[in-house]
């Protein structure tokens, strides 16, 4: 909701008149991701059940823009609809929360480490394989609630989602990439609408939508998500990844790992910022031909 509520004021800084009362509508929608926290993602359909809902509204015309975290969105989205705007991107980092360790390595021998995400899971037991995973779902108060009596003796949150809800200082510190590499496209928001070729209103409102996309966010959040579709792993398959500019150059690390944080296979280029896909391709099928077809199928 906070994400929808800055979408809402952007758009009005950009268009003045949709500032008028009742002109922009809010619609809150509960997507399976969100009504069942007692499980985790993978046994239950993927990250993609918290946009499954709010896409399908999108389409049946009972709202005209979708407001995303885009690191929840699959890399192919319903017919007749397109990621219009990518918002600037917050820190795509990963925050770390302990009340006994600085970092993962200064945790107590068989410390209880809270996450609902395989590849921060993986990337824990990659460090400490002794230490104990248990999952960890529910909103970002119940998380720091359920830290804060003990269940766990650390766990993650994005810096980003932190960072809206003014929590950033909650967190014990954030990880560096080095650390903890992002999961792709971490941290940004995305607002999808119907493509624009049923109608006239549809058309207009990507043109308001498109006003907020910011071009740098865009050319990182495609290259990531373009080497996520070129690995085409299970929801189980823990993948991360991290694009940065440097002036014109875009460079993109990637990440694979087994669940258990045994085995992992790497690989990052660097390319220009005008063809974001071919660069995030290049890095994906460079991790298969380290790791093959099969270690992500497992």
């Amino acid at each position: 909701m906070r994400q929808t509520h800055e979408v809402r004021d952007r758009l009005i800084a950009a268009w003045p008149e949709l500032g008028v009362d009742g002109a922009i509508g809010i619609e809150e929608i509960r997507t399976t991701g969100d009504a069942v926290r007692d499980r985790p993602l993978a046994d239950i359909g993927g990250k993609g059940l918290f946009i499954k809902e709010i896409e399908q509204a999108l389409v049946a015309g009972r709202i005209d823009a979708a407001v995303h975290s885009m690191k929840d969105m699959e890399t192919t989205m319903a017919d007749g609809t397109a990621l219009v705007a990518v918002l600037p991107r917050e820190d795509p980092r990963d925050a770390w929360l302990s009340p006994v360790a600085d970092r993962v390595a200064d945790l107590p021998d068989g410390a209880k480490v809270g996450t609902a995400s395989v590849r921060r899971a993986a990337q824990v037991l990659n460090v400490r394989p002794d230490l104990q995973v248990v999952l960890f779902r529910g909103n970002v108060e119940t998380r720091l609630r359920k830290l804060a009596e003990g269940e766990v003796a650390a766990t993650f949150l994005a810096a980003a989602g932190l960072s809206r809800l003014g929590l950033l200082d909650k967190a014990t510190r954030v990880l560096g990439v080095e650390e903890m590499l992002p999961a792709v496209a971490q941290g940004a928001i995305g607002v999808q609408s119907r493509d624009g070729s049923a109608s006239a209103r549809d058309a207009e409102i990507r043109c308001w939508l498109s006003a907020l996309d910011d071009g740098p966010s865009r050319v990182r959040v495609t290259a990531e998500r373009a080497m996520l579709a070129a690995l085409d792993g299970s929801c189980r398959t823990p993948i991360a990844g991290h694009a940065t500019l440097d002036g014109d150059r875009l460079t993109l690390t990637g990440l694979v790992l087994s669940p258990d944080g045994r085995h992992s296979h790497g690989a990052a280029l660097t390319g220009g910022i005008d063809d974001p896909e071919t660069l995030g391709r290049d890095v994906g099928e460079s991790i298969l031909a380290r790791c093959g077809r099969d270690f992500l199928a497992s």
